[in-house]
């Protein structure tokens, strides 16, 4: 074989072997553009310490501030990376949050049981926010939602963070300690909680009794910051009293300017004291969750 006819098989190999690596790049930036979300949590290492299965899609367990946490990814992201925050019992009610993982929403967790909202729990949240936010990719406004007590996390975080929520959606939720676990109204209360909140909130029990810093004390806050806000309650609730919960803060809510929709179901569970009951309107929260959570206000 003579030099020209070698040279010009090394040429057509190094032309060959070049068009392949060209092509594999395209292929991988194919597949990061069809879905983004999956490369996303994959990427950076083991920023995870297990992954799971969640209703078919991928959970990953990590720790903010030693606190346990997860992230569903959805198989298929949104645009923008789009997200829920659950604050506590995530496992209940959580048909709409399965149906928006499909739809393409993130989903995350992360587990503040024990300080029922207090100013502890709101960094704990800061820290998850930051994180999920400059390093997971996720869009910087979501949809903040909880239940029973997750309500007084919810809206302690959202009034800290206005420029941060797209919207709330809150189920049964608690919006003054003084109601749940403090029992001062017709509520049933909770006293062993009724004395952990005092020790994480710092206060006696006068100093409980004109505590200013609840959910309800935010109506100004969250109405200024025009945040929509969605709630759905029962009527018959002896746990978390809607007429002194939901209620106060919607009057509140309106004294400013600003509303609040709620769903009411007449009658939740004797087993419950009113406070569960099938959720009758899903498709009305997803509507709502995609509505605001999906663009920037």
């Amino acid at each position: 074989m003579s030099f020209r006819t070698k040279y010009s098989l090394a040429y057509h190999m190094i032309r060959i072997s070049a068009f392949r690596v060209f092509a594999c790049l395209i292929s991988i930036g194919t597949l990061f553009a069809a879905n983004p979300g999956n490369l996303l949590a994959q990427s950076s290492g083991n920023w995870y310490q297990r992954q799971t299965e969640w209703h078919g899609f991928d959970q990953y367990h990590f720790q903010v501030a030693e606190r346990n946490a997860y992230l569903v990814v959805p198989e298929k992201p949104l645009a923008g990376n789009p997200w829920i925050w659950r604050a506590r019992f995530p496992g209940y009610h959580a048909e709409m949050d399965v149906q928006l993982v499909r739809d393409g929403f993130h989903l995350a967790y992360v587990d503040v049981a024990g300080l029922l909202g207090a100013p502890a729990a709101v960094k704990i949240g800061d820290q998850f926010y930051s994180f999920l936010t400059t390093q997971r990719g996720l869009a910087k406004k979501m949809c903040l939602e909880g239940v029973s007590r997750g309500g007084l996390f919810v809206y302690n975080w959202a009034a800290a963070n206005t420029d941060k929520v797209a919207c709330i959606y809150c189920d049964t939720p608690v919006c003054s300690i003084a109601s749940w676990p403090g029992g001062k109204g017709t509520g049933k209360g909770h006293a062993e909680t009724w004395q952990q909140c005092l020790q994480v909130y710092s206060l006696s029990d006068q100093q409980a009794a004109d505590y200013d810093k609840n959910p309800i004390n935010h109506a100004q806050t969250i109405a200024r910051a025009k945040i929509p806000t969605l709630h759905i309650v029962s009527e018959n609730d002896e746990i978390v009293p809607p007429s002194e919960n939901t209620y106060v803060l919607q009057q509140r809510l309106r004294q400013f300017g600003h509303d609040m929709d709620v769903i009411v179901v007449e009658q939740g569970t004797a087993e419950s004291n009113g406070h569960h009951f099938a959720h009758p309107e899903p498709e009305r929260v997803i509507a709502f969750v995609k509505k605001y959570a999906t663009n920037e206000h």
